[in-house]
C-alpha cells in the first residue's frame, strides 16, 4: 500500500516543481509505482530527441551484458513535471532504483531527503572514484562534502557556425577554424560580416516563448564578468546592476541593429541556421544531431569569451545519475544500481556523439574523444561551467530561469530597457528568496 504524504512532504513536492494541484498525491505516486522483484532495475529519465535515441542504444548495451537483470526504463516530460513525479514516487516509497537529475536540481532533492548518499566504499567497489571524473563537475555536485550523484556529462551553451558562410565572410583562419570573437567589437564585427553574406542576419538566439536560451546567453556573459545572481542558498538576491546592464545593453544591440532576428522562437532559430539565413546559432550543444541530419556545412566551438579575459565562463548544467531514497536498504539492489551506472559511463562515446562533454575521464582524456569533431572542440567548457545559482527555486527549467529568461527576452525584443528588466528580475526573485524553503 502506498503511504499517505504529510503536509511537509506535499510542500516539498511543490518546491521541487509541482505545477498541478497536489490533491490525491498518494494516488499519483501509486500510479508511478515501480517493480520490487529480485533481479529487476527501474530507471527514469527525461531524454527526448537525439538524447533519447542514444540513451536507448546505451540501455540496449547494458541489457546485452546483463541479461539476468530485467531493466525497465521510463521516459518522462522534461522540466518541473519530471522532478514532481520523481519526488512523489520517492515520497510514496515506490521510487525507481536509478534516475537522471540535472546537477542544478539534484541538491534540492538532497535537501528534501529524497536521495541516497553514495558512499566512497560503494563507489570504489565499482571503480567510480572521484579521480575518475572531471573535478569541476564532481566538486560542484557535492553536498556538505558528500556525493549524492554520479555526473556523466556537462552540456554547455555553445556557438554553432556555418563553415561555408564564415569562409565567404573571411572569418576562418588558414586551418579552416573560426577566428576568435573574444571581445564586443570582434563579436559584432563577425555578425556584420556574416550578415553581409547571408543578406538576412548574422546570428540567431531564440527568445520568444523560450526562457532558457536567453538566460543561458546572459549567464555566460554575466559570469565572465564575475557576476552573481543569488547568495546564501538563494535567500539573497545579489544582482550586480552595472554588470547586468553591460551585458543586457550588448545583447540588445544585436537585435536592435538587425544582426539577430527579432522576434524569433526556438524552432525558428533552428530553421534559419539550417537554411543558411544566419551564419551563427547560439544554443545548447544537443542540437548537433539536427544539423548533422540536415547535412549542412557546420561546426561548433566554445561560446565566445567576450567579457571574461582570463576568467572564461559559460553557462552549463550536467546530467547526473542519482539513486532515489529506498524504503529499505538492500545491498544487492545497490550493487545492481551502481553496476548499471558504471555501464552507462563505459558507453560515454555513444553519449558524447550527441554533443555532450564527457566527464568520465577514462574516455574524456583518451585519443578517441580528442578525434571526435566537432564534439571535442569545446571540451574545455566543462572546466569553465557556470552552473545556475543555488536556491530552492533554481536550476534547469525552474522558476528562476523562467523569471530571468522572460525579463531578458523583453530586452531583446525592445519591450523593456536593461534597467527595467533588472528591476523585474530583482523584484520577482526577491519574492522567492524571501519565501521559506519548503524543502
Amino acid at each position: 500500500m502506498t503511504k499517505n504524504l504529510s503536509r511537509r512532504q506535499l510542500l516539498a513536492v511543490a518546491g521541487l516543481g509541482a505545477t498541478a494541484a497536489l490533491t490525491g498525491c498518494s494516488s499519483v505516486a501509486a500510479g508511478l509505482s515501480t517493480s520490487r522483484e529480485t533481479g529487476t532495475l527501474d530507471f527514469w529519465n527525461l531524454f527526448g530527441g537525439g538524447d533519447g535515441v542514444r540513451m536507448q542504444q546505451m540501455l540496449d548495451g547494458y541489457r546485452a551484458e546483463h541479461a539476468d537483470v530485467e531493466l525497465a526504463a521510463v521516459t518522462l516530460a522534461w522540466g518541473n513535471p519530471y522532478y514532481t513525479k520523481l519526488s512523489l514516487a520517492t515520497l510514496g516509497d515506490r521510487p525507481p532504483e536509478v534516475a537522471i537529475s540535472h546537477l542544478t536540481r539534484m541538491k534540492n532533492l538532497v535537501r528534501a531527503d529524497l536521495l541516497e548518499e553514495l558512499r566512497p566504499d560503494d563507489l570504489a567497489r565499482h571503480g567510480m572514484t572521484p579521480d575518475k571524473f572531471n573535478q569541476r563537475a564532481w566538486e560542484a555536485a557535492l553536498v556538505d562534502g558528500k556525493a549524492y550523484c554520479i555526473p556523466i556529462d556537462t552540456h554547455p551553451f555553445v556557438m554553432f557556425y556555418n563553415t561555408d558562410i564564415c569562409q565567404q565572410a573571411g572569418l576562418l583562419d588558414s586551418a579552416g577554424k573560426l577566428t576568435p570573437l573574444d571581445s564586443e567589437a570582434a563579436f559584432t564585427d563577425a555578425m556584420k560580416k556574416a550578415k553581409a553574406v547571408t543578406g538576412e542576419f548574422g546570428g540567431a538566439l531564440a527568445f520568444v516563448s523560450e526562457t532558457s536560451t536567453p538566460w543561458r546567453m546572459f549567464q555566460s556573459f554575466y559570469s565572465q564578468l564575475g557576476g552573481q545572481m543569488l547568495a546564501d542558498d538563494g535567500t539573497k538576491v545579489v544582482i550586480d546592476e552595472a554588470k547586468a546592464t553591460q551585458v543586457l545593453t550588448f545583447m540588445r544591440s544585436l537585435t536592435r541593429d538587425g544582426l539577430f532576428p527579432n522576434p524569433i522562437d526556438y524552432q525558428g532559430s533552428i530553421a534559419m541556421f539550417a537554411n543558411g539565413q544566419t551564419a551563427f546559432l547560439f544554443q545548447g550543444e544537443w542540437e548537433i544531431t539536427t544539423f548533422q541530419t540536415a547535412k549542412m556545412p557546420f561546426s561548433m566551438t566554445l561560446f565566445p569569451n567576450v567579457f571574461g579575459g582570463s576568467n572564461y565562463a559559460v553557462q552549463a548544467d550536467s546530467h547526473t545519475f542519482v539513486l532515489p531514497r529506498q524504503p529499505s536498504h538492500d545491498a544487492a539492489r545497490l550493487d545492481r544500481s551502481l553496476t548499471f551506472v558504471r555501464s552507462m559511463l563505459d558507453q560515454s562515446k555513444t553519449w558524447t556523439e550527441g554533443g555532450h562533454v564527457p566527464l568520465w575521464l577514462p574516455f574524456a582524456e583518451g585519443a578517441e574523444y580528442a578525434q571526435m569533431s566537432p564534439q571535442s572542440n569545446y571540451a574545455s567548457a566543462a572546466d569553465a561551467a557556470a552552473y545556475d545559482a543555488e536556491g530552492w527555486y533554481s536550476g534547469s527549467g525552474s522558476n528562476f530561469e523562467i523569471i530571468t529568461g522572460s525579463a531578458i527576452g523583453d530586452v531583446l525584443s525592445g519591450a523593456a530597457s536593461p534597467q527595467q528588466a533588472i528591476a523585474q528580475m530583482r523584484g520577482s526573485l526577491e519574492q522567492l528568496a524571501g519565501t521559506p524553503s519548503p524543502l
